[in-house]
């Protein structure tokens, strides 16, 4: 009985001490505060003006181990939130794309002879520079934004000035095509549209969504950026089987090694030689003006069935700049399906405004044709009051070139066709797809291969870059359309 009220008053003492308040000189373990989801942060304005740290847990040795109950309460502190400075805070990020150009630079440098001979080059024509850096203003910001969304090395959006100095309309012997110079077979793996109206490897925001994923792929093959620039140049393929020779002699397989075309053994050399006059343009007496760091244009996807030159006195800018836009269009005038229009970001109220108050029946002055049988290209032009010359290149037909298409473009009104002339598009048609690639042998001519594919000795030299004189052994393809 002793022994029992001796316990009872030993527990009233210990929970009389647990409920005393410690000492001013202790200071209480905080409950760890729950950190906000990220999603919920607070803007700026509703953070504290001095945020003040948790108080430090003090530990004594002499104290017993804490209980469970304590545990939990004195649970490791958070980890130390980074505290931001006033200043920086404010501090603009940088005004001019070329800075932005500069902060990614990664891949590694390439020093040769070869880039400081293009260095020199480059340097040397300082107005040819200038027109290429003019021609990038529209693009480059979309470009550099693609480029580090997708965590990619900066010196890419160069590569344009490369493979078309910044040219939408730059079309190769090879057939390649636009900025990003896209072959037909290599925009259709990565499904550019290429047909008789469109040809998306000329399209800015496509062929540069293409370009990007392709080189993304070609550096996860090769785990190198100048091989996979290389690749980008010569082929996948190729640039593999360089590789593996290199391998098997037991040679260095880096790009300064291997064997390769002339063209892309200067490839690499002339990026390289971009990025050093970029990086500080004043040591070679070159001057970048600053492009603002700021979206140039808007694309526009409600379906709209436009003329060309319409579309572009809608927006109150001049043909030649809505197209350098848009190069993606091959006919004179826009169908509504499928339509993208790209605009400057500061036209795009003012199109939509003059396209309210427009007649719908007057946006469109041109209509598909279908011409009937046995009818001469000369006899429709005459019909719908073009010139010979002028219906073949709204319709993208060979000028040495009598075949009637299926399909045709003329105009229903004469201004129409008046306005058309002075259209700077390039209505070069979509390479067809290779239906047959013939061996020449001895004894045989263009027109006997021609003749036995059924086809015009005019298209075979088309498909084959102006092909002349036949050696043995030589490839003719033979494309359809």
């Amino acid at each position: 009985m002793t022994r029992r009220l001796l316990t009872i008053f030993a527990a009233a003492l210990v929970q009389a001490c647990a409920g005393t308040p410690p000492a001013p000189s202790e200071p209480q373990a905080q409950p760890v505060p729950q950190a906000p989801a990220p999603a919920q942060s607070l803007p700026a304005a509703a953070q504290p003006a001095d945020p003040v740290p948790p108080p430090a847990v003090v530990l004594e040795t002499a104290k017993p181990p804490p209980s469970d109950s304590e545990r939990r309460e004195i649970a490791a502190p958070p980890p130390a939130v980074k505290q931001v400075d006033k200043q920086a805070e404010v501090k603009p990020g940088p005004q001019d794309v070329w800075e932005r150009v500069r902060q990614g630079f990664a891949i590694p440098d390439l020093k040769s002879d070869l880039v400081r001979k293009h260095m020199a080059y480059y340097a040397a024509r300082p107005d040819y520079l200038q027109r290429v850096f003019d021609r990038s203003r529209l693009y480059l910001y979309h470009i550099v934004v693609e480029i580090e969304r997708r965590g990619l090395p900066t010196e890419l959006a160069l590569l344009p000035m490369v493979e078309s100095a910044f040219n939408p309309m730059a079309y190769s012997r090879a057939h390649a095509s636009g900025l990003w110079q896209f072959i037909p077979g290599t925009g259709k793996r990565f499904e550019l549209e290429q047909n008789w109206w469109y040809d998306g490897r000329r399209g800015i925001v496509e062929s540069t969504d293409a370009a990007l994923d392709y080189l993304t792929k070609l550096y996860k093959m090769h785990g190198d950026w100048h091989l996979a620039l290389a690749s980008y140049n010569w082929g996948e393929n190729a640039v593999s089987r360089a590789v593996a020779k290199n391998r098997k002699a037991r040679k260095p397989t880096d790009y300064a090694h291997l064997k390769m075309p002339k063209e892309t053994r200067q490839y690499v050399p002339k990026l390289q030689a971009l990025k050093n006059i970029i990086s500080d343009p004043a040591k070679f007496g070159i001057e970048l003006k600053p492009i603002p760091n700021e979206p140039y244009f808007t694309v526009l996807t409600d379906p709209l069935a436009v003329d060309v030159a319409l579309a572009a006195r809608l927006a109150e800018m001049p043909v030649e700049d809505f197209i350098a836009l848009n190069p993606g269009f091959s006919r004179p005038f826009i169908r509504a399906e499928g339509t993208r229009i790209v605009l400057p970001a500061d036209k795009v109220t003012v199109f939509r405004d003059n396209l309210s108050r427009q007649d719908p029946a007057s946006l469109v002055s041109w209509e598909t044709y279908h011409p009937e049988k046995g009818e001469s290209l000369a006899k429709i032009a005459d019909k719908f009051g073009l010139s010979l010359a002028e219906l073949k290149r709204v319709n993208g037909i060979d000028t040495n070139s009598s075949r009637v298409p299926q399909t045709m473009v003329v105009p229903t009104e004469a201004e129409a066709a008046a306005v058309s002339a002075k259209l700077p598009i390039m209505y070069a048609p979509p390479i067809g797809e290779v239906r047959h690639v013939h061996r020449v042998k001895s004894g045989d001519t263009l027109s006997g291969i021609a003749k036995r594919y059924h086809v015009r000795v005019s298209d075979l030299k088309r498909w084959n870059q102006g092909v002349g004189l036949l050696r043995i052994n030589q490839k003719i393809y033979i494309r359809k359309g």
